[in-house]
Formats: C-alpha cells, sequence, structure tokens
C-alpha cells in the first residue's frame, strides 16, 4: 500500500518551526491518544534538544484507557518530557496545560518572563481545537479534514504564556506502511490518498485481534469471520452496504467501518501500543536526523 501525501505547505511548515524554535522556551506536542507513536513528529524530537516538552494524547474519550496510561509511562521515560491524557474540549483538561508549563520552567516563572510555547501536531490531530479551548474563544480554526491551520500565528494567553501555533506538519516519507496505515485509520490523512478498501480491510483485521467483543458488540455478529474480507462483507450486508444483485459494497462497507471507528460508535478503541511500535519510532527519528544532516 502507497500513501501519497505530503503538500507543499507541510514542507513550509517544516521551514517554519526550525526558524521558531530556538526562540522557544518549551515545545506541546499534540499527539492522537489512539496512536501516539504514528501521530507524532520524529523530526521534532531531535530539533527541540533539551527543551521541554508536553505530549498531550488528545482523543483520549476515544482511546482504552488502559492503552494510555502504558503510553503515559512510556513516553514520561524520554528526557524532558510529560505526557497528559486529555479531551482538546474539555476546558478543565485544558485549564492543566498552563500549570503544567510553569512546573516545567520554574526559574523563568520566578524572574516573570513570559513562557513562549510553540504547539505542534499532525494535522486532525486537534492542535486548533485545544488552542481555541485554552484561550477561551475561537482564535484557530478548526475543522473534520485534515491541514486547518495553513499559516503560523503568536497567541497571548494573558497569564504569562505566549503560545506559537503552527500549520500541520507531518514528516516527509510515509515508509512505514503500519504507521501511515494507522494514520488513515484515524483519519489524520485525507481520504483521497489511500485505497478505502484495503484500509479498511487492515483495520477490520486489527479489530478482530484485539477488540473482538466490541465488533461483535456493535455490528450485532454471532462470530468473527476468518479473514478481513469476510469481516468487512459481513458488516456491510448487516448495514445495507449493497449494490445490484446483492453484492456488498466493499467500499461503502470499509468506509462505513472506519467513520465508526473515527467517531467512537464502537467503542474506545487504541490502535497501537508501546511494545509494538518502539521499533518503528526510533527507526522514524534516526531517519529524518539524517535528512536534516544531509
Amino acid at each position: 500500500m502507497i500513501i501519497d501525501w505530503y503538500p507543499g505547505h507541510m514542507k513550509k511548515a517544516r521551514a517554519q518551526i526550525i526558524e521558531i524554535l530556538p526562540k522557544i522556551d518549551l515545545v506541546i506536542e499534540v499527539l492522537d491518544a489512539r496512536l501516539p507513536a504514528s501521530s507524532a513528529n520524529p523530526l521534532l524530537e531531535r530539533l527541540r534538544g533539551d527543551k521541554p516538552c508536553i505530549k498531550v494524547l488528545n482523543k483520549n474519550d476515544l482511546a482504552d484507557p488502559t492503552i494510555t496510561k502504558r503510553w503515559v509511562t512510556f513516553l514520561e521515560k524520554q528526557q524532558g518530557v510529560k505526557a497528559i491524557p486529555l479531551e482538546a474540549t474539555n476546558r478543565r483538561d485544558a485549564g492543566l496545560i498552563p500549570k503544567l508549563c510553569r512546573k516545567l520552567l520554574p526559574a523563568r516563572t520566578k524572574a516573570k518572563k513570559p513562557l513562549r510555547v510553540l504547539v505542534v501536531g499532525i494535522p486532525n490531530v486537534g492542535k486548533s481545537t485545544l488552542i481555541n479551548t485554552m484561550v477561551g474563544k475561537k482564535i484557530a480554526r478548526v475543522g473534520d479534514k485534515p491541514a486547518i491551520t495553513t499559516c503560523p500565528q503568536q497567541i497571548d494567553l494573558r497569564n504569562g504564556i505566549l503560545l506559537s501555533d503552527t500549520p500541520g506538519l507531518l514528516w516527509p516519507v510515509l515508509d512505514d506502511l503500519a504507521g501511515a496505515c494507522r494514520l488513515a485509520t484515524s483519519g489524520a490523512i485525507g481520504d483521497n490518498a489511500f485505497d478505502t478498501i484495503e484500509v479498511g480491510l487492515t483495520t477490520a483485521q486489527y479489530l478482530a485481534e484485539k477488540y473482538p467483543a466490541l465488533l461483535l458488540k456493535r455490528y450485532k455478529m454471532t462470530a468473527i469471520d476468518d479473514t478481513p474480507l469476510a469481516i468487512v462483507e459481513e458488516i456491510g450486508r448487516r448495514r445495507g452496504c449493497l449494490i445490484k444483485g446483492g453484492d456488498v459494497d466493499l467500499h461503502r462497507a470499509a468506509e462505513l467501518l472506519l467513520r465508526e471507528l473515527r467517531s467512537g460508535n464502537l467503542g474506545r478503541i487504541s490502535l497501537e501500543r508501546p511494545e509494538e511500535t518502539t521499533g518503528a519510532f526510533v527507526k522514524g527519528v534516526l531517519q529524518n536526523e539524517n535528512q536534516i544532516q544531509n
């Protein structure tokens, strides 16, 4: 499977982040709690150096809470990193972030200097929604499609924190096919950049292995079929995704499965676990370091 999605503005966003980071005290990286490794930007790990970083695990309400706890433990093993699961629209959750920023930089707070904070995240991960919740009004544009934010902006929270917002950023080469597929499943990648049937089949296989009870309950099935194709076909039959002659419209059935997973209708599901993605994540960091150096 080939996923080809690295528009021109992504390259521009990368250059903007490289330019602004020397002026930043702390980085907030917004991740998808369902796939913290695949929704992270390996490039950022190298660029931020020893600057403290808050990893925000957004869409916590959609993720498997047991797996999320393991991700928090895993991420906080990294130097200078604190991880916090939350829902970007929840004001109480968002209100914890400024307090954590000041806790990570006590010297600057004591000196009464504004904390210069950079907020980054891949498209459609909820970065702009989080900023709007922290500000208390609509400052950053939001939407259910990738790549809504297109220009950098600075926002004064009037509590001693200056936020710098950036466009959503993915790394240049999506050569980790498993990670790319998880991004497509989550909705971070535009639907026109991947084969819906192929991603739907891969997702069905993962759900059958990790969350069979949720599949059975949602689609009122008595048993999980042997193959991903059979699972998607059964979902299509039960939901009326049919074409002339009574055959299943695979595209509609796969689309329905992806839509219901993204909305949380299937239940709280995590698409990856720390022990299953660490190798690919480290590989991505090294590859992007080489790109910078070259």
